[in-house]
């Protein structure tokens, strides 16, 4: 595969923004993405093990409920959030998305199913677990294995984009045009280094609901301070198996003493060393989404350099912008999906914090906020149907 036919490949359209503004919005989305794939995947492993114990242990007992709700929450998030980085890096790297798309075409329907199967299971998962049900460990190590194997899925569409000049090899082996859409092709330290990430973001977590419910009188100190040291040695183990991972991935890619992978790499060795020292967990948690921002930034960097050594310059695609476009997406941006993310966020903070039942109504800044966005909602309609209606009608009569 060479530049010539890459370039042919692009939409003939053009970008209707600047080729480095979705760049970084794909950076900036696909960490968001990741964080809550790590910690659905981190979640519900480590409530499978929960079950185990809940007999036994009260403190497992109590955890693990809380660790099966906050999995099935985020894999909920994963899924909303898993569609920006998608659009984004398809609209920079169109050829590359739906090469893939053509040659692991059945993979991709099946992930899709693994996906719904996983997610729905899961929920299975929570209310089997609620009514102590024993076949909930065996409901909740499917679920386990379908999330996994979805997110396997996605890496080998993600590793087979960046390989261009194997494109034609994979598509006619031998000459022979291959049309089952079954091509599958994995970078296993890769994979493994990702899914690590998984037990960090379980540990932090744990750091995080021992702060959180510190404060709540219905949780004993013995309980808290329990999390808190579990969190800490999981975090600890995690970080280590992170930059060990690390290391041989870009080892194999021979970027081992690239500027941008001894920059991770001291980056981990710090991290490692404030998680020890530093006693407020939600610090070390936004360390954590910057490394994540990092890493993202890195596999865009590996993308780039292995497209524009073949020729393909995103720099160099034609711009046709749209202002109409790119205005209604930053208004909805800010707008809508801030102030709906703070209302959200500001009400379970509240709720977690409030010792019994908490009266949202009753609560200023929840109903100042709660009341925004409803209005937002409704002249977002009214805004988004207008000027469809406008550039229809300007652009048919």
């Amino acid at each position: 595969m060479n530049a010539d036919i890459l370039n042919l490949l692009r939409d003939p359209a053009g970008l209707p923004f600047y080729p480095v503004v979705f760049q970084g919005l794909y950076i900036l989305t696909w960490a968001l993405h990741a964080l809550f794939v790590f910690l659905s995947l981190g979640a519900l492993g480590l409530s499978l093990y929960g079950t185990l114990r809940q007999k036994t242990d009260k403190n497992w007992s109590v955890l693990t409920p809380h660790l099966i709700q906050v999995g099935k929450i985020s894999v909920s998030l994963l899924i909303v959030l898993g569609v920006a980085p998608l659009l984004f890096t398809q609209v920079i790297y169109d050829p590359n998305w739906y090469t893939i798309n053509t040659l692991s075409g059945l993979w991709v329907v099946i992930f899709i199913y693994c996906l719904l199967v996983g997610y729905s299971m899961y929920y299975w998962y929570y209310y089997a677990n609620k009514a102590n049900k024993s076949s909930s460990k065996l409901i909740g190590t499917i679920s386990f294995l379908l999330l996994i194997f979805a997110g396997l899925l996605m890496h080998s569409f993600a590793v087979q984009s960046i390989q261009p000049e194997k494109w034609m090899q994979w598509y006619a082996p031998n000459g022979v045009v291959d049309t089952s859409g079954l091509n599958f092709h994995i970078d296993t330290i890769r994979f493994l280094f990702l899914i690590s990430l998984s037990i960090t973001a379980v540990g932090l977590f744990l750091q995080n609901y021992s702060d959180f419910i510190k404060s709540n009188k219905s949780f004993l100190e013995s309980y808290t301070n329990h999390i808190k040291a579990l969190g800490s040695k999981i975090t600890t183990f995690a970080i280590i198996i992170n930059f060990v991972l690390f290391i041989a991935w870009s080892f194999q890619m021979w970027k081992t003493i690239d500027i941008f992978s001894i920059l991770i790499c001291i980056y981990l060795l710090g991290f490692l060393l404030l998680e020890k020292s530093i006693k407020n967990s939600y610090i070390s948690t936004v360390l954590f989404i910057v490394f994540l921002l990092i890493i993202s930034g890195f596999r865009e960097y590996i993308r780039f350099n292995i497209m524009n050594n073949m020729g393909y310059n995103i720099y160099d695609y034609p711009l046709n912008i749209e202002w109409t476009s790119i205005s209604m997406f930053i208004l909805t941006f800010v707008s809508l999906g801030g102030i709906g993310v703070t209302f959200i966020s500001t009400m379970a903070w509240k709720v977690g914090k409030n010792n019994g039942y908490f009266d949202a109504s009753k609560d200023k800044t929840v109903t100042f906020l709660a009341n925004s966005v409803l209005w937002i909602l409704s002249v977002w309609c009214i805004v988004y149907f207008a000027w469809g209606f406008f550039i229809l009608f300007k652009n048919s009569l």
